[in-house]
């Protein structure tokens, strides 16, 4: 009976292991996101070129995927990520995630799409990963969310968004609106919507 109840203790162990390395792994590509502004910065145009590309090259990969036809690295780093909910179905995250940034970089201005992707990247980013590795509470209604993820969201928003402008109410009311948006349950939605939506918020604060 012993055996078995640490056989069972183990399975679950490894589920919970394997589940933040995806989380970490999935959230490494939101954070890297954050190096979106600088390159647009450099060269817009070759940038929003290779967002598109990198769209319509992965969402091939997927549709292939489903037909059992693996592209090398794309489908092994999506088989890597993919969530639970994910398995046996288009994994829609990255294809959100680069038409939000895309929509924020193409109908802002550089300074304000800066503070959506940031938002995304690190707010968004976090706090999913936080949520998982210290998340007690849950937010009734919120599909899972944790009161640590939107913690994090919020202050990581705060932090990214007062680096850029250095003003504590533009930072504050950036990151209360975007923690709002992070607890809503959007699913992988949230990825299209914080950028430009806050970025917006920030461009009409400032």
């Amino acid at each position: 009976m012993q055996t078995q109840r640490n056989t069972v203790e183990g399975i679950i162990a490894r589920q919970r292991l394997n589940a933040i390395f995806k989380e970490l792994f999935r959230k490494s590509i939101h954070i890297c996101s954050s190096f979106v502004p600088l390159f647009l910065g450099f060269a817009y145009w070759p940038v929003i070129a290779l967002l598109i590309l990198a769209i319509v090259v992965y969402t091939i990969s997927e549709l292939l995927r489903a037909k059992g036809i693996n592209i090398p690295l794309i489908s092994k780093i999506t088989e890597i990520a993919a969530r639970k909910r994910d398995e046996n179905r288009f994994v829609l995250g990255p294809v959100t995630l680069a038409c939000g940034i895309l929509i924020a970089a193409l109908l802002l201005p550089l300074d304000c799409a800066r503070v959506g992707i940031f938002a995304l990247a690190f707010g968004d980013g976090l706090a999913s990963l936080m949520g998982k590795l210290f998340g007690k509470i849950t937010i009734p209604g919120a599909h899972g969310k944790t009161a640590a993820g939107s913690l994090t969201c919020f202050f990581a928003v705060f932090i990214s968004t007062f680096c850029c402008c250095g003003n504590c109410l533009v930072s504050l009311i950036t990151a209360l609106c975007a923690m709002f948006i992070e607890v809503l349950p959007l699913s992988d939605f949230d990825n299209l919507i914080i950028p430009p939506v806050i970025g917006l918020i920030y461009s009409g604060l400032i």
